[in-house]
């Protein structure tokens, strides 16, 4: 008998495992976000304010200013007009596929079903039925042999 040492086995890597993610903003992240938000608040008020002060002491830039408004909410109009109109189109092709696409496949396949469902019970009258008959005849005489053979003390063997 010789006496051999085997290696011990190489361990198993264990795999790294990801830093947790963490969700959402830290405390720090939030308030400069608020503060930065604010800002940009008063900043734009204040913009508005300016200008709505310089547009009242200047009515010929004001009327300038405002007919170029007019002219911007008009091609605004226009393409959400032209958005409108696309939206519509979209939504009849839509309805048009739902009722000449969809319905067809939905009808074939609640035919299908129907006809596994046929074929399921087709299956389960003509096959599955006689065979537990026949397993529960087999199973009776079975329990009849046993029963005759424990009587007369045929089929035991004893070592």
């Amino acid at each position: 008998m010789s006496t051999t040492e085997s290696a011990p086995p190489p361990p198993i890597p264990t795999p790294a495992v990801p830093p947790k993610k963490v969700e959402g903003m830290t405390e720090g992240q939030k308030r400069a976000l608020i503060v930065g938000s604010s800002i940009g608040i008063f900043i734009v008020v204040g913009v508005a304010i300016w200008i709505a002060i310089a547009l009242v002491n200047n009515p010929t830039q004001a009327a300038s200013v405002r007919d170029v408004f007019i002219i911007f909410m008009a091609l605004e109009f226009m393409f959400i007009g032209a958005a409108l109109v696309i939206l519509i189109v979209q939504l009849a092709v839509l309805t048009n596929m739902l009722q000449h696409e969809i319905k067809p496949i939905l009808e074939s396949t609640n035919e299908t079903v129907n006809t596994v469902r046929g074929t399921t019970l087709f299956v389960s009258e003509n096959l599955v039925e006689p065979i537990m008959k026949l397993n529960s005849y087999v199973a009776a005489l079975s329990s009849v042999m046993d029963t005759i053979s424990a009587v007369t003390g045929l089929g035991r063997r004893t070592k």
